[in-house]
């Protein structure tokens, strides 16, 4: 199934496509948008060094963004951002690059009303695991589990020479890997 509608970022000149992993999760697939200005910062995700299509970072929700930068700062700087009735404060590195090559998650926080996922068809698709590969994977998944209490057991902490994921996930047709 592809992607459904998304929109643009125009604070960091992105655009992107959504699809649902189930209730509260879903997948983002988000490149710099053709048709927007240049932004005059560096895009978020490390999208102005991205190279080929693939699985690049994930995202964690927080419901205290303040307190969990507070605690890692290199995760990046708050950023307030907002579509239509969407509004949320996700954590960019000045750089815009990912918190540790995408191994530490990208921090949010949603703001009140509806979160995204609940918009979005459920075309069946579930997450059936995601996991980190990196060279620190047994520091970040202390640091992530103990600080930040992540207590998902599809997250694995994988030791890896070159940090990359790995998703595995149930589709209508069988399992499929990112």
């Amino acid at each position: 199934m592809p992607p459904g509608p998304g929109g643009q970022h125009a604070h960091y000149a992105t655009h992107n496509r959504l699809l649902s992993l189930g209730p509260g999760l879903y997948l983002e697939v988000i490149a710099p948008d053709p048709a927007a200005p240049a932004p005059g910062r560096p895009r978020w995700f490390g999208l102005d060094h991205a190279g080929a299509p693939r699985l690049s970072n994930w995202i964690v929700r927080t419901t205290d963004l303040a307190a969990a930068l507070a605690e890692w700062p290199q995760a990046g700087r708050p950023v307030a951002l907002a579509r239509g009735d969407l509004a949320w404060t996700i954590a960019v590195p000045p750089d815009g690059s990912l918190p540790m090559a995408g191994g530490y998650p990208t921090l949010i926080q949603w703001g009140p009303g509806v979160h995204p996922s609940s918009r979005l068809p459920d075309a069946g698709l579930r997450l059936l695991a995601l996991d980190i590969l990196h060279p620190q994977a047994d520091a970040l998944r202390a640091r992530l589990t103990g600080q930040m209490g992540l207590t998902d057991p599809r997250i694995a902490f994988v030791a890896a020479a070159t940090p990359s994921l790995r998703a595995r996930i149930a589709t209508p047709t069988g399992e499929k890997r990112l």
